[in-house]
Order: structure tokens, then C-alpha cells, then sequence
């Protein structure tokens, strides 16, 4: 009478590839590369792509040692993460060139003249400067020519110079020099006429 043998070791079930660590990176790796150039938004991305990078490179790994079959999408999710993460880099540089260079102007000082000439006998004239301060002053009856000089400093500098001539007529020409440089002129005559300087 024959036997039947039955194996006792059957063969055990072949090993699933373990293929969600690479698309784990992948999908951070693009997703970051798109929120990346985006102004703000763009801060999210600094995390994802950081573990885009880990992620892709774990399961890059994985395909390596045959527990993994997704080496191309690991690849490119390294890329992709590698890419982003230059990408936040570069906007790292211009925010800290934009912060460094608003300080810098807001620092710097600059010196503004005020100018008046003419024939009118005598002009009033009224002058307001401003930067981290805001000053006016007014004079009446100046002779000419006239001039002042003051100094200012902060992120948004400028101020007006207003020349109004006497009832005797006459002209009077205003002129603003910042550094130095022309920045705004205007000419008036005749009795109670105004030569407007402002916006600069």
C-alpha cells in the first residue's frame, strides 16, 4: 500500500515590496516644489521637502536591497525635494537681501536744502520735513534769496516747501536739493502768487 508525504516545509509566500516610503517622497517632494515659489506660502514647503528628501532616499534604499520596486518614483522624488529645497533657499537670499536693504535705507541720511530766489521783495515761506520726525516751520517776509538746510533720516523721506509772494508782487522761484541733487523746482510771480515745491 503506497504512502502519501506530504512536505512539512511548504514554500513560504513571496515578500510584498515595500514601496510607500519612495512614494511617500515623492508625492512631499512635488508637492513642496509647487508651495515653493509661492511668496508666504511658500514657508510649508520647507518641511515637505526636507522630508521628500528622507523619505525618497529611504526608499531609493529600499529598491537597492530588493525590498522596494519604485526606484524610478524614489529617484524623482529626490529631485523633486532637491529642487524645492534650492528653490526656499534662494528665497531665504532675496528676504534676507530685501530686510538688510530696508534697514540700510531707513539708516541712511540724507540732507535736504531748501532754496528760494528771485525779485519779490520779500516772500513768506513755509517748510515741512520728515523721515522718523516730522518738523514745519514758517517764515515771513524773507528777503532773498533764502535758504535752509536740515538733515533727516528714515525709511520714507521727503517733505514740501511752499513760497507765497507779498502784495507787491514779484518772482520767486523754490528749489529742493536732496544730496545734493535737484529734486523739485517751481517759479511764481505776481502779487500773493505760490511757487509749490512738495512731493519729493
Amino acid at each position: 500500500m503506497s504512502q502519501t508525504h506530504y512536505d512539512q516545509n511548504p514554500p513560504a509566500p513571496a515578500r510584498q515590496p515595500s514601496n510607500g516610503l519612495g512614494t511617500t517622497g515623492f508625492v512631499l517632494g512635488l508637492v513642496g516644489l509647487v508651495l515653493s515659489p509661492i511668496p508666504f506660502i511658500g514657508v510649508v514647503a520647507w518641511p515637505l521637502v526636507v522630508l521628500g528628501i528622507i523619505f525618497s532616499a529611504i526608499g531609493f534604499a529600499r529598491t537597492r536591497s530588493g525590498r522596494a520596486t519604485n526606484k524610478g518614483l524614489s529617484i524623482a522624488g529626490l529631485v523633486l525635494s532637491v529642487v524645492g529645497l534650492g528653490v526656499c533657499l534662494v528665497w531665504v537670499f532675496i528676504v534676507n537681501a530685501a530686510v538688510e536693504e530696508v534697514e540700510e535705507e531707513a539708516n541712511r541720511e540724507v540732507t535736504i536744502t531748501y532754496e528760494v530766489t528771485g525779485d519779490a521783495p520779500a516772500v513768506d515761506v513755509d517748510y515741512t520735513t520728515y523721515g522718523d520726525a516730522v518738523s514745519s516751520a514758517q517764515e515771513t517776509g524773507v528777503p532773498l534769496p533764502w535758504s535752509k538746510e536740515v538733515r533727516t533720516e528714515g525709511l520714507v523721506k521727503g517733505g514740501s516747501l511752499l513760497v507765497t509772494t507779498g502784495e507787491q508782487g514779484g518772482s520767486a522761484t523754490c528749489r529742493v536739493l536732496v544730496d545734493g541733487r535737484e529734486a523739485q523746482t517751481a517759479t511764481a510771480s505776481g502779487p500773493f502768487a505760490m511757487a509749490d515745491c512738495s512731493g519729493f
